[in-house]
């Protein structure tokens, strides 16, 4: 049997939203690794074995997928959102990199996923209709001044920006300090979109003046998009509109 590695995305949340292309994929598995609550998204069936791991262990889960692939299987390594963004497909590529030369023979593929990114600026309007640009702001894995740094100079060159994992339970202030940073650094008092969970049951949807954006707003499921200063909302009965219109003059 020939392997070959498939790196997916499952989109934010709705199985309607998990593309054609990664459902097939999935379907010809012998193999899915990921994330405890991702793999739990995955079907058992007969002839797949699901192999979910704890967070924080992303280069051990690639490195065993390259392993299993490397030895005649069909794996797929499950993401939310998209893979390739603050997901598996960079520690894949990661693994590969430092491997043995043969992994480089392997088929690997990287499917695609709706992002929490676009998904809540879809639910929203478009605030994202312009420049922007997404951080981390886990400091996991680079120091908390690199992102202090970042958020700093998005602000000053004016973009819309996505916030990935903002706040958890072991670093609870560090947004109240991003918050602080953006009100020194923005002279406008831009919306701020707190999204969470979105397209699942939990779904929340909540826009404020960033003199109003607190901390507590957020958990780990929530996407916060901070918008620029041309960022506008539409006041509507359905609800507000939030957009970045598509021309900076």
């Amino acid at each position: 049997m020939t392997g070959w590695l498939a790196i997916a995305g499952l989109g934010p949340g709705d199985e309607a939203l998990v593309t054609p292309e990664v459902t097939v994929t999935l379907a010809e598995a012998t193999d899915v690794i990921g994330y405890i609550p991702y793999v739990a998204r995955v079907a058992p069936r007969e002839g797949l074995t699901l192999h979910p791991t704890d967070n924080r262990v992303e280069l051990d889960r690639a490195t065993h997928a390259l392993q299993l692939t490397a030895r005649g299987h069909r794996v797929v390594v499950v993401s939310s959102g998209d893979p390739g963004v603050f997901a598996m497909a960079a520690a894949v590529f990661e693994a590969l990199e430092t491997g043995p030369p043969d992994w480089r023979d392997i088929d690997i593929r990287v499917l695609p996923g709706i992002t929490a990114m676009l998904a809540a600026s879809a639910r929203a309007g478009a605030p994202l209709g312009h420049d922007f640009c997404a951080i981390n702001l886990s400091d996991n894995l680079k120091p908390w001044g690199v992102i202090e740094r970042r958020v700093r100079l998005a602000a000053e060159a004016d973009f819309a920006i996505a916030f990935y994992n903002p706040r958890s339970k072991a670093r609870p202030d560090g947004l109240i300090r991003i918050f602080e940073l953006l009100r020194e650094t923005c002279a406008d008092d831009r919306p701020v979109l707190f999204a969470r969970a979105v397209s699942t049951p939990e779904e929340t949807l909540r826009i404020v003046p960033l003199t109003e954006a607190r901390a507590d707003m957020a958990d780990m499921r929530t996407m916060i998009i901070i918008g620029s200063s041309l960022t506008r909302v539409i006041d509507r009965p359905a609800g507000p509109i939030l957009y970045t219109p598509r021309s900076a003059s």
